[in-house]
């Protein structure tokens, strides 16, 4: 019972030390089956926008690979991965079908490379407010997390002190 009561205690001081909070700026995770979600954020767009993107940091914990297979979310009557490339000086872009996760692997989702694509936006993407959008992956299924809407020119969901 002593033990319990300590563990409450650590728990309680944990908590308020770390500054967790529901503040859109703060970094939030979530995880499942070893594939941890995290830092999503996406840039704000103007009302009459039909399109916007979204960026997340995928990490695998476990021992077996998995596979991000898709992505929904309710602001968006469409959503795809996408990847920006160089191709003869041009920069391009292409859906693509899913995202082999490895043991061990960390990767982002970043202007200029891998994103979300959220098509026929069904509501703004205004700064400081933020969204819901649901990862699915082959094994762990799906992952839900709140996206953080950034000004229009951030290049990172990284937030300043």
């Amino acid at each position: 019972m002593k033990l319990l009561k300590l563990l409450s205690i650590f728990l309680v001081a944990l908590f308020l030390t770390t500054g967790i909070s529901n503040s859109p700026s703060e970094v939030v995770a979530a995880e499942k089956h070893n594939i941890v979600v995290k830092d999503a954020w996406s840039r704000a767009r103007p009302p009459s926008a039909k399109v916007g993107g979204a960026f997340v940091m995928i990490m695998n914990d476990g021992a077996k690979a998995d596979q991000l297979i898709g992505v929904k979310s309710p602001i968006a009557k469409r959503t795809e991965i996408h990847e920006s490339f160089m191709k003869d000086g041009v920069m391009s872009m292409a859906p693509v079908d899913d995202i082999v996760v490895k043991p061990g692997e960390k990767i982002m989702f970043k202007p200029g490379g891998l994103h979300v694509m959220l098509m026929g936006l069904t509501q703004n993407l205004t700064m400081g407010e933020e969204f819901p959008m649901t990862l699915v992956f082959e094994h762990a299924g799906e992952i839900k997390i709140m996206v953080h809407v950034k000004d229009a020119g951030a290049m990172s969901g990284a937030h300043k002190h």
